[in-house]
């Protein structure tokens, strides 16, 4: 059982705090996303998990054992980076069992391993090349490879795919979960890709400014955001938001069209996703300013109140810049937020 636990986990560089009190857990063979923008604490966690770096204050423990004070090589992981750190003198049998090698495993052994995980990311026919012999998608897998022959409790990924072309990324984000399935093997995986997140994820924690806003599954996070944060930073475009002023009853007056929220009196803000809105005769009035063909859809920016709102329309429908169109939210996909605390009002 590689269940991850991390207790109060803090980190500062000299007045700088990095990490503010973490605390998650993540579950055995759970594959765990680390989303956030650059600069939020993600690559500092997995530091850490790893023994990379040391925690200011807390604890990690990985299968039931405290591991924060034992060296990286003592807690039964392995890792995958950015750079893939595949060694150009080495074959590819011998760069993915190098970690057996330093191990004094048997011969046999290795090549099993070696040959098992091979298989497993479709490199088998490779295995007698050299580095500058592979595709960069070949030397991404032959990285993660040798992190999988290594049979660890936990295997965690600094952003592994971001120096992939687009379509390479695609293919490899639904291969990589596949294997890491198949492998039984816990993952923790650091991107500020929300695309790689949402679709490799079993669940998603969103960091921001050392703390983790919310964790929960892609589906959670992007239906039901904890925060105002998560509700920007998710979704693209992410959601749009208009303030709203209480009118009693739970009654809300947006942009001068009446809808059901919270029964309070203080100000919130109304928030909706470009895709949950509709053409209506009745709902927002916005005035269209740029209007974006993607082939199965427009991206319309309108401008409401003189604040920007996006929709996701029909192809078919015929919008100019600066035709008046009237916008229906679908109530079920309504969210409410505490401009104070930036916090989920329901």
């Amino acid at each position: 059982m590689a269940v991850i636990e991390i207790k109060n986990v803090a980190k500062t560089f000299g007045a700088y705090t990095a990490l503010h009190d973490i605390n998650l857990t993540i579950a055995d063979q759970e594959f765990m996303v680390l989303l956030g923008a650059s600069g939020c604490g993600k690559t500092t966690l997995l530091r850490i998990i790893a023994g990379l770096e040391t925690a200011s204050t807390g604890e990690v423990w990985i299968g039931g054992r405290r591991v924060d004070h034992l060296a990286p090589k003592d807690r039964g992981i392995a890792m995958v980076f950015q750079n893939y750190a595949v060694f150009p003198h080495l074959t590819v049998f011998e760069n993915i069992g190098f970690g057996l090698r330093m191990q004094k495993l048997p011969n046999d052994e290795v090549r099993r391993r070696v040959e098992r995980t091979a298989g497993l990311m479709q490199i088998d026919q490779l295995l007698k090349r050299y580095s500058g012999e592979l595709s960069g998608g070949q030397r991404q897998r032959v990285a993660v490879a040798r992190a999988l022959a290594m049979e660890p409790d936990v295997i965690l990924m600094d952003e592994p795919l971001s120096n992939l072309d687009a379509l390479l990324r695609m293919e490899m984000r639904a291969e990589l979960k596949g294997v890491l399935a198949e492998s039984n093997t816990t993952a923790i995986y650091v991107t500020h890709d929300q695309v790689e997140a949402m679709s490799m994820a079993d669940r998603i924690s969103v960091m921001h400014k050392g703390e983790i806003v919310q964790a929960a599954t892609p589906l959670e996070v992007y239906r039901n955001p904890a925060a105002e944060f998560v509700a920007g930073f998710i979704g693209n475009p992410p959601m749009n938001f208009l303030p709203a002023t209480s009118q009693g009853g739970g009654k809300w007056a947006v942009a001068g069209e009446l809808f059901d929220g919270p029964d309070r009196s203080a100000p919130l803000k109304f928030a909706i996703r470009p895709e949950d809105l509709r053409p209506a005769e009745q709902g927002l009035t916005a005035t269209a300013k740029v209007i974006e063909p993607l082939g199965a859809h427009l991206l319309v920016t309108c401008e409401i109140d003189g604040e920007i709102f996006r929709a996701i329309l029909d192809s078919d429908m015929t919008v100019r810049p600066g035709d008046r169109i009237t916008l229906a939210p679908q109530p079920d996909r309504i969210r409410w937020f505490d401009p104070e605390t930036t916090l989920s009002a329901v």
